[in-house]
């Protein structure tokens, strides 16, 4: 059984694995109006996520943490062969959205495992959740989580 975490706002968590998100506003892997749930390998590489894509530091205190369960055969793999020049541009290339959109219209499997943006030797899973194998990941129950305000430029931290 595999794990994997996704981090959202406190707000979110109910609908945090609806794939609303990425239907509006579009992923790396995903072009909008197609639903998909991005989750990461580690609670580590899901807070470096996070952190990346940052609007506000004031929120960060907001956030729950989420773990998955999935068997490896739900899982396919993007070759290394298959993924475009200039995949980790920001902002996003359509030649990556088209990727992703492609899979989740050929409903090919619940899990996608993608290389991350951040550390190309770590992976990151893209979930389908109009799969009709979606059903069978299972998603623990919110819990929080608290990032290190040294990562957050906080002043509640004093050395």
């Amino acid at each position: 059984m595999l794990r994997a975490w996704r981090i959202v706002k406190r707000r979110h968590a109910g609908g945090a694995f609806d794939g609303e998100g990425a239907r509006l506003y579009g992923g790396r892997w995903n072009s909008p109006g197609v639903p998909v749930v991005y989750v990461a390998e580690s609670r580590a590489l899901a807070a470096l996520e996070i952190l990346a894509g940052l609007q506000s530091r004031a929120t960060l205190d907001a956030y729950v943490l989420i773990e998955v369960h999935f068997a490896e055969a739900l899982v396919e793999d993007l070759r290394p062969d298959s993924i475009p020049d200039g995949w980790r541009t920001s902002p996003p290339r359509p030649e990556t959205q088209a990727i992703g959109d492609r899979w989740v219209r050929e409903a090919r499997s619940p899990v996608l495992r993608i290389p991350s943006v951040l550390i190309p030797a770590e992976s990151n899973f893209v979930l389908n959740p109009a799969h009709p194998g979606f059903g069978t990941i299972e998603i623990q129950d919110p819990t929080s989580f608290e990032f290190d305000p040294r990562l957050t430029g906080s002043p509640r931290f004093t050395s």
